[in-house]
């Protein structure tokens, strides 16, 4: 696999099949996510703890960005109602491919304990495509570090020429 080009032209370089320019792209887009805040309720609070200095999302080279233009992925936290799912997939149509979505706590997982009521989405799932989902009520810090390092995951086993992901369906997967 690996070939050694001649020590006299310019000292032991290797040379690479192209799997291996996917694997080291794959490793820089793992490793410096941006992610867009998103936080409806109180999922929200422990959405800004762990960008906190105790659980620390930054040290995995995920930055918060307030423009969904710069975002990588958008970590939807709290219960979603149909008003504010509207500007959700506003948001999500911004984002730049590829774009991912973690969607943390009960309430934007399933509808949680809002779920009878007339106003709360039965799920994010039903709007936007999710990637991860975080359970909880809330979810504490380590589960959506857990919920990053899964989408990570993601991110280095998918081939980086693809062109579109898939387009926005009643269910998605989780991770």
């Amino acid at each position: 696999m690996n070939q050694k080009m001649d020590s006299g032209i310019g000292g032991d370089v290797s040379l690479f099949h192209t799997s291996q320019l996917d694997k080291l792209i794959n490793m820089a887009r793992e490793n410096s996510l941006w992610y867009l805040l998103f936080g409806l309720a109180c999922c929200g609070i422990e959405l800004m703890q762990t960008g906190g200095p105790r659980a620390d999302l930054m040290r995995f080279g995920a930055i918060p960005r307030a423009s969904p233009r710069q975002a990588d992925f958008m970590i939807v936290a709290g219960t979603l109602t149909y008003k504010m799912a509207e500007r959700a997939k506003l948001l999500y149509d911004q984002m730049s491919e590829p774009k991912y979505v973690i969607s943390m706590g009960s309430c934007s997982n399933c509808g949680g304990l809002f779920q009878l009521a007339y106003s709360v989405c039965k799920g994010v799932d039903k709007v936007i495509p999710v990637d991860v989902y975080v359970p909880g009520c809330p979810p504490r810090p380590e589960a959506l570090t857990e919920g990053l390092l899964k989408l990570q995951e993601i991110v280095r086993n998918e081939p980086f020429w693809a062109s579109k992901r898939r387009a926005p369906s009643g269910t998605a997967g989780s991770a």
